[in-house]
């Protein structure tokens, strides 16, 4: 009758089979909710002591000891108690995927690109070089980051000073620029201004661990975008070098 609701709410078959007994019969020692259950009695020892566990049953010690059914209210406690654990671990696992992405694409030799759209979308791709075990390099204009992204900017400087990531940093000059970078996190970012008869970027490029990453900036749209390949990440290295070599100190 209830086994179905209480597989969805995340008990095992078996579990699930063992609590409505439960549920049904009351108070019962272990042998015999086995066999209200239909389960072996082995099994049925170690399904009651998960359910014990979980706080859907509770022991009650006598000459033989006998099992309470607790109120079917703890089954919301326990729902609750699961999406905590799996928050927690999907936290962990956005912690380290970039690296074992990394790490699978550097042993089957595939590239690998990923894209992503908004505000949000920015977000994810700054906090992939929040991983970076290197220094970062990136080409930006910077009255375009502050014109958009100001507030996501400042969280990711923030981010890169606790874990100590720096980065080096060519950035179009004007006057403008050069009153915003008289201030600006010298402590880990170091920039160099690349006078350019051109518009604004209304981009942002950083290369990183193998990776090379894009980020449009504007009123119609905000595309972010990682390319995983070690020839294009070697390739923008090196053109980074050369330009870093002739630009202008601040």
């Amino acid at each position: 009758m209830y086994r179905d609701i209480l597989i969805q709410a995340g008990l095992t078959n078996d579990q699930a089979i063992m609590y409505e007994a439960f549920l049904k019969n009351g108070v019962m020692p272990a042998s015999k909710a086995a066999l209200k259950a239909g389960i072996k009695r082995g099994l049925g020892y170690r399904i009651i002591e998960q359910l014990v566990a979980i706080d859907l049953l509770e022991k009650i010690d006598r000459k033989v000891a006998v099992f309470a059914p607790n109120h079917p209210s703890k089954l919301t406690d326990f729902l609750h108690t699961k999406e905590n654990v799996i928050k927690t671990s999907e936290a962990a696992l956005q912690g380290v995927l970039g690296s074992m992405v990394s790490d699978y694409n550097l042993t089957t030799g595939k590239p690998n690109v990923r894209f992503f759209e908004g505000f949000d979308g920015v977000r994810k791709v700054l906090e992939d070089s929040l991983q970076s075990k290197e220094e970062i390099l990136s080409y930006a204009d910077i009255l375009v980051i502050n014109k958009y992204i100001s507030d996501i900017n400042g969280w990711y400087v923030a981010q890169r000073e606790k874990k100590n990531i720096k980065k080096r940093a060519i950035l179009i000059d004007s006057p403008e620029a050069r009153k915003i970078l008289a201030g600006y996190h010298r402590a880990i970012t170091d920039n160099r201004l690349l006078k350019l008869e051109t518009p604004l970027f209304e981009s942002i490029m950083q290369i990183y661990d193998g990776k090379v990453s894009y980020i449009t900036l504007s009123d119609d749209q905000m595309i972010g975008i990682i390319v995983e390949d070690r020839a294009v990440y070697e390739m923008h290295k090196a053109l980074f070098n050369v330009t870093w070599s002739k630009a202008e100190q601040i």
